[in-house]
């Protein structure tokens, strides 16, 4: 079928799903935490549009309130809040030498496809738009998860962490039309709460060990006073 046959909203989910999916993809190549936090940033910002689209294409106003905690919450608090913890610990000049990159990026745009294949005789009978949504969706979580294995960096693997949760949101943005408004407010409260006690543990971690790597996590061993 021609692009150019589908009307809006399914051209506009297709572009954005591709967008979400690249945006995860990006964050496993990169070293330097501030460029991670910025294509999360970038990442927030397609789901908030997402969000947006589909309310307006949809008539489904709840979901402006949805856009809007998203567009405040993902791309503006969490990114800053990050941002700040890496700028007081001194870590924005560090960069992070990844183990077998191409390995790593090999088996992200491996994670891509698997997704689509496993997904396809799922929703075969379904429009592309299902079938491009959840496929992005699992992608983006899979994709979340490598990230966590391959840095090292706790900054990293709570990225990786709310990418996963960015799947999901997209997931149930696309393929139900959005949850119920009271369902969406405490998955909202609940990132926000975990990104505040993930600051927490970050200036723990940092005071105990003076790093925070979690490589050196496993070397730490119980000492007899």
């Amino acid at each position: 079928m021609n692009i150019e046959q589908l009307d809006f909203y399914t051209q506009a989910v297709l572009s954005l799903a591709a967008l979400v999916g690249l945006t995860s993809f990006l964050m496993l190549g990169q070293g330097r935490l501030l460029r991670l936090i910025f294509v999360f940033a970038v990442q927030g910002f397609l789901l908030a549009l997402t969000t947006a689209v589909a309310a307006y294409s949809l008539n489904i106003h709840h979901l402006y309130i949805s856009a809007v905690l998203t567009l405040v919450l993902k791309v503006i608090v969490i990114p800053w809040m990050l941002r700040r913890l890496v700028l007081q610990m001194n870590m924005h000049r560090d960069v992070e030498a990844l183990k077998n990159n191409s390995a790593v990026m090999l088996g992200g745009a491996s994670l891509m496809v698997f997704s689509y294949y496993i997904l396809h005789p799922i929703v075969q009978t379904s429009s592309i738009v299902m079938l491009n949504a959840l496929a992005v969706s699992l992608s983006v979580m899979l994709l979340g998860m490598l990230l966590m294995i391959s840095h090292r960096q706790a900054v990293a693997h709570v990225v990786g962490f709310m990418s996963i949760e960015n799947g999901l949101f997209f997931a149930a943005i696309v393929a139900t039309h959005g949850m119920p408004m009271v369902v969406e407010l405490g998955v909202a409260f609940d990132v926000l709460v975990a990104a505040v006690l993930f600051g927490i543990f970050f200036f723990h971690i940092r005071t105990s060990i003076d790093s925070l790597d979690v490589d050196l996590l496993n070397r730490l061993s119980e000492v007899d006073k």
